[in-house]
């Protein structure tokens, strides 16, 4: 059986790949386990720089597979996945997208074909989306009876309005890429989004590796701080960058016009 999901690291870049392409890499036990592991796989590496989530075949994820779950059920098997610890609040379901958000690096979602379900909250987990014209999305889980309970509360709130949330979520309407760029679902379109999210994950691995972890730091922690919090953490981070080794790595790279030749950050 071939590996649910396949990471190829090159030049700092982390290609993530959902692969389950014979059943459009829709969402089983093992496709959970491997994004799960995969995310913590990354967590702590510091030759990392970048990483880019894709979906092998005609699709990023469409939906869960619900064969899979029911045949573990007649079977009399459980289903696992729902525990937490005090360490991490987020259960095994909720960490194949949020595990994406808090990872230290930039991730980039290159999306086409169906991002359905558990696989538009598994994009939604990424900092950027990328998606094909083709590409169609939905929260999907109304049509089976459920709510979407894959960390949906902790990144569809950061891109959409309440409203719009709420339309999305109780009527699991599909929406086209045109649509989604316009609520704010994807960041652009692009014909080859696994090509233009290859090139803008260079251009991140090009620059210091510490401002770019602290920028992300930086922005998911104040988006919905106080101004005093945000301010605080802002100048926090900023004192740390000033005078590092990379920092004035940056700034010499600069000045002799040449590529800039980074540490990995402690």
């Amino acid at each position: 059986m071939p590996d649910p999901v396949l990471i190829n690291i090159d030049g700092g870049i982390a290609d993530v790949q959902l692969n389950r392409p014979d059943k459009l890499n829709a969402l089983n036990q093992a496709m959970f386990d491997g994004i799960v592991n995969a995310a913590a796989s990354l967590s702590d590496r510091k030759d990392i720089r970048s990483v880019v989530l894709s979906g092998a075949g005609r699709s990023f994820c469409a939906v869960l597979d619900f064969e899979s779950f029911m045949a573990l059920g007649a079977k009399g098997g459980q289903i696992s996945g729902f525990d937490t610890t005090a360490e991490n609040p987020a259960n095994m379901f909720q960490r194949t997208g949020y595990d994406w958000k808090r990872l230290p690096v930039p991730v980039i979602a290159a999306l086409h074909g169906h991002v359905y379900g558990g696989g538009l909250q598994i994009a939604l987990g990424a900092d950027i989306r990328i998606a094909a014209p083709d590409t169609r999305l939905s929260v999907m889980e109304i049509k089976w009876g459920l709510i979407p309970d894959m960390s949906a509360t902790q990144t569809l709130r950061d891109l959409v309005r309440l409203d719009v949330a709420k339309e999305l979520v109780f009527s699991g309407r599909i929406v086209e890429a045109d649509e989604a760029l316009h609520l704010g679902l994807i960041t652009r379109i692009a014909d080859d989004p696994k090509a233009v999210a290859i090139e803008l994950a260079t251009t991140i691995a090009s620059k210091s590796p510490d401002a770019i972890r602290r920028g992300k730091l930086l922005l998911n922690t104040t988006w919905r701080q106080d101004e005093r919090e945000g301010l605080l953490l802002e100048a926090t981070l900023q004192k740390e960058l000033i005078g590092s080794p990379n920092q004035l790595e940056a700034v010499m790279a600069n000045m002799q016009k040449r590529n800039a030749e980074f540490q990995d950050p402690d």
